[in-house]
């Protein structure tokens, strides 16, 4: 290369460079904003369609409770309009008993025997109130990220307090037997396949009703499935007279299903002549002597039925009275609250249960059963314990073979832990 082709300074070269980036940088935003766009476009679209979707299976209320909601949460009863259970006139008295000291528990975890120091669990599974009753005196008491004042949703647990209502209301004679056909009371799903359906197959969960989950739709509960249908549905007494037989007959496979106590929180409307909130609060909240009023989430103001399968709202305190009831064979606060027939019949063991579980099909493995909405666990010495269980883990826990009654409130992160199994430990450490 000559002397004359060669580049005296090369910043000035680069400086005569026509740049194109300006040029280049304009185009490549305008496509990023213009994806943006389409893509904000999209998703508006998806979720007008999703709405006007889910408006034309239940309501616009349901739909926006799906897509503002998503998953139920331990506070929904600040979301749910609800209906009063007042108290009565006196509370009945809970006195404090020496305090028992449980430092650790031990329980099967992921098929493995693990120990834990029950503080250390208490913290971190979120547990908001932990209580043991025994001998009718309270002698524990814990509140972590609540007081004896907080508000606590029962979800599921709510199902055993709907098989004590049918109990009270057979006691009452306000229906007549668990044999009776549901058609008795409900004549619209007749000719569905389930004519041949009783009170007692929606209590023992084998109705062969059809129902879809879909409690694994990420971040949602399956917009169109039962599970969330079942929740937020702005008219629940819709939604149980939509029911319709599945593939498996009747009383032949337990299958956990919601439409159950819809239906019968039906039954017991139609039967009492009362809102189910009027029934518990005559029948057991103001005879077992509740120390606060309490509540149940309702499906809508409009059509104002009970949330039969989740909706209680109410103290621990309460709930253990709630367990005292049944501890004591439906006796409790100086009176007979339920016959001890009806609690014996709708807790003990089902011996035999030739069914399949569809649903929980491990239960049976930790030697457990249900029995008209209650859980329970059979021991080795023959005795049972027996328990309410909501979602998230609400649980009144019943062990009569140490007259103790155990509530546990709260979150559940930790979904691999089975938390009757830790109950049932705590129960054995009891004197």
């Amino acid at each position: 290369m000559s002397a004359s082709n060669k580049i005296s300074d090369p910043a000035a070269a680069y400086k005569r460079q026509p740049s194109t980036l300006p040029g280049q940088r304009r185009p490549i935003v305008k496509q990023l904003l213009t994806l943006v766009a389409v893509g904000v476009a999209l998703v508006l679209l998806f979720l007008t369609v999703l709405f006007v979707a889910l408006s034309v299976a239940d309501s616009p209320l349901y739909a926006w409770r799906i897509l503002r909601y998503g998953q139920s949460d331990t506070e929904d009863y600040k979301i749910f309009p609800a209906r009063p259970i007042e108290t009565g006139s006196t509370v009945s008295t809970i006195p404090t008993g020496e305090p028992v000291t449980i430092q650790e528990v031990d329980y099967p975890y992921n098929g493995a025997p693990r120990t834990e120091a029950l503080a250390d669990l208490l913290k971190r599974t979120d547990t908001k109130a932990f209580l043991i009753l025994q001998n009718d005196q309270l002698i524990m008491e814990i509140y972590l990220t609540s007081s004896r004042d907080s508000i606590h949703t029962s979800f599921s647990s709510a199902k055993s307090v709907n098989s004590a209502l049918i109990g009270a209301a057979l006691a009452d004679g306000y229906i007549g037997s668990l044999s009776d056909p549901v058609i008795k009371y409900i004549p619209e799903i007749a000719g569905r396949g389930l004519d041949a359906l009783t009170i007692q197959d929606l209590l023992l969960m084998n109705s062969g009703i059809r129902y879809v989950e879909g409690n694994e739709f990420p971040f949602y509960y399956a917009p169109f499935a039962d599970d969330a249908l079942t929740y937020y549905s702005a008219d629940m007494r819709k939604t149980a007279l939509s029911v319709r037989a599945g593939d498996t007959p009747i009383g032949q496979a337990f299958h956990y299903n919601n439409y159950h106590p819809l239906l019968e929180g039906v039954i017991l409307e139609r039967a009492t002549g009362m809102h189910v909130a009027q029934y518990v609060q005559e029948r057991f909240w103001q005879p077992m002597g509740a120390a606060f009023p309490a509540s149940w989430s309702l499906d809508s103001e409009a059509s104002g039925f009970e949330k039969m399968e989740s909706g209680i709202n109410a103290r621990a305190i309460d709930y253990a009275r709630f367990g005292l009831i049944f501890l004591h064979n439906g006796f409790w606060n100086g009176k007979e609250i339920l016959p001890a027939s009806w609690v014996r019949k709708s807790t003990e063991p089902l011996r035999p249960d030739p069914r399949t579980w569809e649903t929980m099909s491990d239960w049976p493995d930790y030697n457990g059963y249900y029995k008209y909405h209650w859980w329970g666990i059979n021991n080795a010495d023959g005795s049972y314990d027996f328990y309410a269980h909501g979602h998230y883990d609400q649980i009144v826990y019943v062990a009569p073979r140490k007259n103790a009654v155990i509530v546990r409130l709260g979150n559940a992160p930790d979904t691999q832990l089975k938390w009757p199994l830790v109950l049932h430990d705590i129960a054995d450490q009891l004197p």
